[in-house]
């Protein structure tokens, strides 16, 4: 396996990073010092779970809004018929229709971000598993792209609402907002979206739920959190 080297930018910057868990608070001053891109770049959040990826029942995923904003709009689709086709063109949808956008999508127009399907159009929908799985986008009622309420969806999602679900390895990642955030801003995006995978907690999940939280920049090394200065810490079940 190849070995990756960091350049010389990073490396500078990972020597401002501190070797034990800092508070939010602390990591979000720290990791605005290692700035090192000439544009704005994201900040992401990594929490590792203790849970068993392999099992379906531990699963985590959903989808949450931020008090901050995260800094970008989302091109939003949305699968609906009748009068909820101008509903969710009012509220921002960039395409919105029933049989003639299934089929556009499923000859393979994936030119969007996220897509909303109301309940009615799910079996109209199904055979767009095999297009829009691979890349995420398949509206589902546990990640709240499934709904009744086409016009709150569209404009969440139009403005930045996240989807998140955890990966292989037990890890959850997520966008929580720009370097150009104020560190409050940051701070609070960062606290809502724990608090928010804390209770997701499986109830089949046992032992440490959050064992790990780490807070880089599209371009920086990690700062890794103390989840012990979180405002109700983890704790073992």
């Amino acid at each position: 396996m190849a070995i990756k080297i960091h350049g010389k930018r990073y490396q500078a910057a990972a020597k401002l990073v501190p070797s034990a868990p800092v508070s939010i608070e602390q990591a979000v001053p720290i990791l605005k010092q290692l700035k090192a891109a000439k544009f704005d770049e994201s900040v992401n959040l990594v929490v590792l779970l203790g849970i068993d990826a392999k099992q379906a029942d531990q699963a985590v995923r959903g989808s949450v809004s931020l008090p901050k904003g995260i800094g970008k709009t989302k091109k939003v689709i949305a699968f609906v018929q009748g009068a909820n086709v101008e509903v969710a063109k009012a509220a921002g949808a960039a395409e919105a229709g029933a049989d003639e956008l299934v089929k556009r999508v499923s000859d393979g127009w994936l030119d969007f971000d996220v897509a909303i399907a109301t309940p009615d159009m799910m079996p109209k929908i199904t055979r767009l598993g095999k297009v829009l799985g691979p890349q995420g986008k398949m509206p589902s009622p546990k990640a709240g792209t499934v709904t009744a309420d086409v016009a709150t969806a569209v404009r969440e999602y139009v403005a930045g609402k996240i989807e998140f679900r955890n990966d292989a390895g037990g890890n959850i990642h997520a966008a929580i907002g720009k370097l150009s955030f104020p560190e409050g801003d940051l701070v609070a995006n960062i606290h809502s979206f724990i608090d928010h995978i804390r209770r997701l907690k499986p109830a089949t999940s046992k032992g440490v739920y959050i064992r790990k939280i780490t807070v880089h920049s599209t371009m920086s090394p990690g700062v890794q959190i103390d989840i012990g200065h979180l405002s109700a810490p983890a704790e073992a079940s």
